[in-house]
Order: C-alpha cells, then structure tokens, then sequence
C-alpha cells in the first residue's frame, strides 16, 4: 500500500510540473508544493490516497484562484 500512495504522490508531483511548464511557470515551486502537501497529508495527517487527492485538489484550487486575482 505504501508504494501505492508513493507512486499517486510522484503522478501528482508530475502532473503540476507539466501544468507549470503549460502555464509558463516555475516548475519547482508547483511540483514542490504538490510534494509538500502530499508528504503532509500522508506522513503527518495520517491520510490515505484519499486525503491526498483532497489536498491536491485545494492546492489545484487555490492555484487557480491566485491566478485569476493576479492577472489584469
């Protein structure tokens, strides 16, 4: 099971790479965060592969927020 969550961390941590690289942006803070919040959720909280793909979608969330109050 835990090579599972493992591998589910690494997709995720591609997956806001390539969108980064798409947007034009730093792919190291992107996937970093991606990491960050995934170690946080599973290590930390406690979560499985669900608490992962929530904390994924708020950061996914949370990313799009802040670009659409930083664009002009």
């Amino acid at each position: 099971m835990f090579y599972l969550l493992l591998i589910i961390i690494i997709a995720y941590g591609v997956f806001f790479c390539r969108a980064a690289e798409f947007e034009d942006e730093s792919t190291w803070i992107w996937g970093g965060l991606s990491v960050a919040i995934s170690a946080v959720a599973f290590f930390w909280l406690g979560c499985g592969w669900l608490g992962i793909s929530l904390g994924q979608a708020g950061l996914f969330a949370g990313i799009t927020i802040f670009r659409i109050l930083r664009k002009p």
